[in-house]
């Protein structure tokens, strides 16, 4: 059983972007809210918000928007650019994963086999 895995967490000064950053906004996208995209992830509301705002004020665009519910309804969703950073992480961690194939593997064989066996 191959348990192998790579993440990528990009750090810019401050901002730092990763893997619970793109899941989240993969989630918002699927679920068109904050508070579902949160708990399809296992976050508190004011978690997800927090994660939100962090992103939104650390790019130069807001990466989502956001109405409040009411007659009319909410709901949440990926601005252009959200789609954009969201799209160019996931193919960044695809060429991470198929162009650092080797390497991954060269270090995995030096690894113990009874920790590379632990989930």
């Amino acid at each position: 059983m191959d348990l192998t895995r790579a993440t990528l967490r990009l750090y810019f000064g401050k901002l730092v972007f990763g893997p619970g950053k793109a899941d989240l906004l993969e989630a918002i996208a699927a679920e068109g809210s904050i508070s579902a995209a949160g708990r399809r992830m296992g976050m508190s509301y004011k978690r997800a918000w927090s994660l939100v705002e962090e992103m939104n004020a650390g790019f130069t665009e807001p990466l989502v928007t956001s109405a409040r519910g009411g007659a009319h309804g909410g709901g949440a969703h990926l601005t252009e650019a959200g789609a954009a950073v969201l799209a160019e992480y996931r193919r960044l961690m695809a060429r991470l994963a198929e162009e650092g194939a080797g390497e991954i593997a060269a270090i995995g064989a030096r690894i113990r086999s009874d920790i590379a066996e632990r989930k």
